[in-house]
């Protein structure tokens, strides 16, 4: 008998990996696959157990999303079981797999690729963010901050790194909902030129520009980047949560791009998600597999090293690089607390299946990050102004500025 089968197995896998969980089958039938649980995966269907039996966080995760199975039990213990049955697997046989997308990154898709994940509607993002609605990784300065506090200090810490002062243009590519476009020109008297590929972000970062009283010195544009005309434009540029969208194939194209755009003596900042496979591959176990399937279609993570040789063969000379991944698993871990407390809100204003998605990459992220899956990098360069005299770096030789 089917349920028979799955039963023995489950006990055999619990007698040599005990974990803190309980499977209930569909009949009824609760298996307990270690002392005293404190998650429970509910199989609503039998088809759930082939899931289960052969488990990635891919598998897993889609059971989930598609409610063919439940969880109970608080969130990062979830994925932490999540991992240990992806690590494992309770049938052998079947490896993690790492891979990277095969994205075609034009225009076009990068646009639908984008309205997919922030167009899901500002009220949803607004349910889990901070006020300022910073959908980056924050900047902990002592660990015990609030996360609107958190992001208001890492809106500082880019700035500083820039070296904005009065007066200067600036380029914020992936504006988001503002948050670093109002900073920096209430703050450091700059210009601003902020774009998006999101209309709910563009419609609300130049409402909350307008209220701000920012509107002659910051605007906002439903424009890719490919698309910002001239050459030599901008004093500054900014890139943050926005080129694990470009794809590994355009890096080369990206970075040219803001080669292009910045003044000689110029700075640039890119702020992103890297992979910790030197050859930025997705992340193991399915979880990379999930949030390409759910999260960020077409999404690409290349690792530092090959960030910083596109960037330098176009042009750029790097001058810093920054790992914030300790500040992005407190971030995320903060999101998803958030997202938990609100869980019931959320659900009732993006659907079921939506709330389930998210809920499990914000905490797989969290997960993800502490345990070094993947990294985050500020990397800072500068476009060189070369005369006869020799090539300019425009910064300050210490970092004294960033850090006072």
């Amino acid at each position: 008998m089917f349920e028979s089968r799955i039963i023995r197995r489950l006990e055999e896998f619990g007698a040599n990996h005990p974990l803190p969980l309980e499977v209930a089958l569909w009949n009824g039938t609760r298996v307990a696959l270690g002392d005293q649980p404190v998650v429970s995966i509910d199989l609503r269907v039998p088809a759930a157990a082939r899931d289960l039996l052969r488990p990635s966080i891919a598998t897993l995760g889609e059971a989930y999303v598609e409610g063919r199975l439940d969880v109970r039990g608080p969130i990062q213990e979830v994925i932490r079981i999540a991992q240990a049955l992806a690590g494992e697997h309770i049938v052998p046989g079947r490896s993690a797999r790492l891979g990277s997308w095969l994205a075609r990154h034009t225009r076009s898709t990068d646009r639908r690729a984008i309205s997919y994940h922030y167009d899901a509607s500002n009220e949803f993002y607004a349910l889990w963010l901070d006020p300022a609605m910073v959908y980056s990784c924050a900047y902990f300065r002592s660990g015990t901050e609030d996360l609107a506090s958190a992001q208001t200090q890492k809106l500082e810490h880019i700035c500083r790194k820039l070296a904005l002062e009065p007066g200067q243009s600036m380029l914020d590519i992936g504006c988001g909902w503002g948050a670093l476009a109002i900073h920096a020109a209430r703050h450091h008297g700059v210009r601003v030129t902020a774009i998006t590929l999101s209309e709910n972000q563009h419609h609300m970062a130049t409402k909350r520009v307008a209220e701000a009283g920012l509107s002659e010195q910051v605007e906002i544009r439903l424009q890719d980047y490919r698309d910002v005309p001239g050459e030599a434009v901008f004093d500054r540029i900014s890139s943050v949560g926005m080129f694990e969208h470009v794809g590994l194939r355009k890096l080369g194209d990206y970075f040219g791009i803001i080669h292009q755009l910045l003044k000689p003596g110029g700075v640039a900042m890119n702020h992103g998600i890297t992979s910790q496979d030197p050859e930025s591959a997705s992340v193991g176990l399915g979880a990379g597999e999930f949030i390409g399937r759910y999260v960020f279609p077409d999404g690409e993570l290349p690792h530092v090293s090959l960030a910083i040789r596109e960037l330098s063969a176009a042009g750029l000379e790097l001058v810093d690089a920054e790992s914030l991944r300790h500040h992005y698993a407190k971030t995320l871990e903060l999101w998803s607390q958030a997202f938990e407390q609100r869980l019931d809100e959320i659900t009732a204003l993006v659907g079921e299946r939506r709330a389930r998605i998210w809920r499990v990459y914000l905490a797989g992220c969290a997960h993800a990050f502490a345990h070094s899956w993947i990294n985050i990098y500020q990397l800072l360069a500068v476009r060189p102004l070369v005369d006869a005299n020799g090539t300019h770096n425009p910064l300050p030789l210490t970092r004294d500025n960033v850090y006072r």
